[in-house]
């Protein structure tokens, strides 16, 4: 079977079992602050688990992409040494909320192993938890049982908490589970050793192919376990895994999940795959990394410098290495990968090919960039290791000629031949040089790094970055359980509600308190909308506390506030600031009016990468790959505008099954989950129509003006809109109406600002002209007295003097002139240039071969006095400073020098 059948086999077997198949989750996780990327098949559906979500179908399978890189799954060293660690891989998985259970689960999986994919039965084996008297819970004799109609007992293993407790976190749904592991070894060694003992045991040929986690807890903060509203069942097979057993390979790498793409790396490397190690390691890397990278990046997840965007930058990063070092791939090449990818996954995941062009785009640029840290960092790798090496013979007493080749030289060093942690902290944590390359080139020198000293600064830096973002949460409070959450913000600014429950947050040293409510108008954080604040009032209102802010938590809202109620179980008002919310509209509906205008002047290749909208502005990011003219950008806003004045109605449909809103020609964006049922956000049939599920005006109308303020580049193909509406946009134009009316008062009243102004410009460049002429006849009379003025100390005409002239140009071209003037010169200038003082040093270049003087050695003296710094060349130098007063000492201080 291929890769492709393997797949269509497992979810058609489970829609045989009356299983709803639904799509893939986005790999970049939205609404969910204790996730960066979906990690696990359950991810999307940790609200149907905790209760907190209406379950529309019992029974589900899916495909779903994952991606481990971090926290607790963390296999990004492994990946690529081994033959089954990967960083994105697919999670094939069926799912019971609240209907069947430990035997449907356990029946099926056998059947659809060993039936439809004709796994032989003894190459099986199956674990069952042993229970933890820590954790007062009992062994899985339910499953164990169950098994034993299918396997004989010595092939059902009893596994610990590690092994078969499966947890998403330090908190969340859990359960026991059970794993099913497949020996791949030939018959031979079956029979010599039994694959019984080398379960769990890292055997590269005895793998765990599939666990069946009977989801029955929740982990509460403190610890304990709480029983679930009800059972589930949450199971996951590792797809390239299971293809690599039906295709009967060693390794992942092997089947025609990885085959296509290592293919693809072999010819145009012109290294053969499985001619050395090290060579098929890279490759092995290098398919890896790409699919993590591009599905991450078609996702609406740019590379950068902090959280999501720094883990794919260094994915990426880690790929380039391997291509530059071991398979001499010197130029930009990962980029290339992305087309043979795309290809692969189009009848899967059809968001990659779909964008395939831009996902290159930012691939190569990140590449290019990356290129250029490499050859800065092998630079300054290879500067450390000559000073130090200089160093070392010096303090050895060895002639630097020998060189660290001489074996009786390295026998004498090689102890002594270490690179400091904090010089390979600093190449990776500041240049993003990584320290397994320090280590390569470390070795390939003979040198060894200070892994410890590394380890420790490393430390450091997690021990920094926790303490900034440390955020402690505690466990829900119940307060009225049985209401359910219903949001009203659409229609209403306020409404009656309840606390369904709350809980305390410390932040930064800081306490807080979020809640649920079971009714409520605030708008929770999503699509670039900002949270609504406001107010939640007991029943007399008469009494309130603020709302700071309101988020989603798996599809939960929450509400901030810095106090909580007196009475949490009375009658509410949730009243949001509508001043606020209004301005918040006015902004998002511009965004959909800007994103149909940029479409229709730039072309339909631009896509929404991402948007900010708040009550001061809004900022709309989008994929195109050049800076937009000034012609175009007046283009786009003219028909913003005009659709604002268009006054054009809000045409809102909710509950709209997606795929007849997909079939009707809506926008919709990548990286974005949507139900069976979305809502459709018209303003004109023939203009926007897009999928939201945030806030909008009645009618365009209400926007009032809209202004750009800026565009520009944010990253690779992706370009940025900032954009103010209604009353700031009123504001700035009465701002820069009184900026005109200012200037044309400075101007005597011209009616005509372009001429007045041109005028000026050109009055200003004739005077300046006259300026500058005057200022040479003043520097040509000035440069004759001042060399009259030599004093002649040991051979040395020595001219130290202060001097008033406008700029550092006037002071460095006089300069230059008196050397012309005397030979043998060293030559001091005090100055005072915009009220700060300043040092200017000139040494002939016969006084600095001859004698040995340097300029900027020589200023850096005399700056101490005017508390300041500076340096130059051996033959001129310049210093500035903060204290004028010292100037007076400091010319006196010149011919003690000399």
């Amino acid at each position: 079977m291929t890769a492709k059948e393997i797949r269509q086999a497992y979810l058609k077997f489970f829609e045989s079992k009356q299983h709803h198949i639904v799509p893939s989750a986005p790999i970049v996780v939205k609404n969910d602050p204790t996730l960066m990327f979906t990690n696990a098949g359950m991810n999307q559906f940790k609200d149907l688990f905790l209760g907190e979500a209406a379950i529309k179908y019992s029974r589900i399978t899916d495909t779903q992409r994952c991606l481990r890189v971090s926290g607790k799954h963390n296999d990004l060293e492994e990946v690529g040494i081994d033959t089954y660690h990967h960083t994105m891989f697919e999670m094939l998985g069926n799912w019971s909320f609240g209907d069947y259970f430990k035997k449907e689960a356990i029946a099926w999986s056998w059947e659809l192993l060993t039936e439809v994919y004709n796994i032989p039965e003894d190459q099986l084996y199956v674990s069952i938890f042993e229970g933890d008297s820590k954790e007062g819970l009992e062994r899985d004799t339910e499953a164990f049982d169950l098994w034993k109609q299918y396997v004989p007992e010595d092939r059902i293993i009893l596994g610990n908490k590690k092994d078969n407790f499966w947890e998403m976190g330090d908190t969340g749904p859990c359960g026991p589970c059970s794993e099913i592991h497949v020996d791949c070894r030939p018959l031979n060694e079956r029979n010599e050793i039994s694959g019984k003992s080398l379960v769990n045991a890292d055997h590269p040929q005895v793998i765990e192919i599939w666990n069946n986690v009977f989801m029955q807890f929740n982990r509460l903060k403190d610890g304990s376990l709480q029983p679930l509203p009800a059972r589930h069942v949450d199971t996951g097979m590792g797809f390239e895994r299971l293809v690599r057993v039906l295709q009967k390979k060693s390794s992942n790498y092997d089947t025609d999940v990885f085959q296509p793409l290592i293919e693809f790396i072999a010819q145009h490397s012109d290294i053969k795959y499985g001619a050395e190690e090290k060579t098929d390691i890279a490759m092995r890397v290098m398919a890896d990394h790409i699919r993590a990278i591009s599905f991450v990046i078609a996702d609406g997840q740019l590379p950068s410098n902090n959280k999501a965007g720094y883990v794919i930058r260094r994915i990426l990063r880690r790929a380039v290495r391997y291509a530059y070092t071991f398979l001499n791939l010197k130029d930009p090449f990962m980029h290339r990968l992305v087309p043979v990818l795309a290809d692969q996954f189009k009848d899967v995941f059809q968001d990659l090919s779909l964008q395939q062009d831009f996902v290159q785009k930012v691939v190569l640029e990140e590449e290019v960039s990356f290129l250029r840290t490499l050859s800065t960092g092998i630079q300054r790798f290879e500067s450390y290791t000559r000073k130090q090496g200089e160093h070392l013979m010096l303090e050895n007493a060895i002639e630097p000629e020998k060189g660290f080749a001489d074996a009786w030289v390295y026998s004498i060093l090689k102890d002594q031949m270490i690179i400091s942690g904090e010089f390979a902290f600093e190449l990776q944590d500041t240049y993003g040089f990584p320290i397994d390359l320090t280590e390569l080139m470390a070795r390939e020198q003979k040198w060894i790094v200070d892994m410890e000293g590394y380890s420790k600064e490393l430390l450091k830096q997690k021990e920094r970055s926790r303490a900034a973002t440390a955020i402690d949460t505690g466990d829900w409070v119940l307060v009225n359980p049985n209401l359910e959450v219903e949001f009203v913000g659409y229609d209403d600014f306020e409404c009656e509600t309840q606390i369904i429950k709350y809980r305390k947050v410390t932040a930064k040293g800081k306490e807080q308190y979020q809640f649920v409510l079971s009714k409520t108008p605030f708008y929770a954080e999503s699509g670039g909308q900002v949270g609504d604040t406001g107010r939640l009032e007991d029943h007399s209102r008469l009494f309130f506390v603020e709302i700071n802010d309101t988020k989603k938590e798996n599809g939960v809202i929450v509400h901030y506030t810095d106090t909580l109620p007196e009475d949490l179980d009375g009658q509410f008002w949730a009243v949001i600031d509508e001043y606020k919310r209004l301005l918040s509209q006015d902004n998002h509906t511009a965004t959909h009016l800007l994103h149909a205008a940029l479409k229709k002047v730039l072309g339909n290749h631009v896509n929404q990468k991402g948007s900010l909208v708040n009550p001061d502005y809004l900022r709309f990011d989008f994929s195109h790959f050049e800076k937009i003219s000034e012609i175009d950008l007046s283009r786009i806003e003219h028909i913003v505008n005009k659709k604002v004045r268009e006054n054009i109605p809000l045409k809102e449909q909710r509950y709209v099954p997606y795929d007849q809103a997909i079939s009707s020609g809506v926008t919709a964006l990548f990286g974005e989950k949507y139900g069976d049922l979305v809502r459709i956000i018209t303003f004109d049939d023939h203009y926007s129509k897009e999928l939201c599920g945030g806030t909008h005006v009645q009618a365009t109308g209400q926007i009032g003006y809209f202004k750009i303020i800026s565009e520009s580049g944010v990253a690779a193909g992706v370009r940025r809109i900032e954009a103010i509406t209604a009353d700031k946009a009123e504001d700035f134009m009465l701002s820069q109406n009184k900026e005109l009316a200012e200037l044309r008062m400075l101007l005597k009243g011209s009616k005509n600002l372009k001429v007045a102004v041109s005028i000026l410009i050109e009055e200003n460049s004739k005077l300046k002209k006259e300026a500058e002429k005057a200022l040479v006849e003043h520097s040509s009379n000035l440069k004759h007295e001042i060399a009259q003025h030599k004093r002649t100390i040991n051979g040395i005409n020595v001219i130290a003097r202060h001097v008033d002239l406008p700029n550092a140009d006037a002071v460095k071209n006089l300069a230059f002139a008196v050397k012309d003037l005397v030979d043998d010169l060293l030559l001091v200038f005090t100055t005072i240039i915009d009220d700060k003082p300043g040092i200017t040093v000139m040494i002939s270049e016969h006084l600095v071969k001859e004698r040995g003087l340097n300029a900027s050695n020589i200023v850096q003296e005399l700056a101490k006095d005017i508390q300041g710094g500076g340096g130059g060349q051996p033959f001129y130098a310049t210093a500035g400073g903060k204290n004028k007063d010292g100037l007076k000492t400091l010319l006196e201080k010149v011919e003690k020098l000399v």
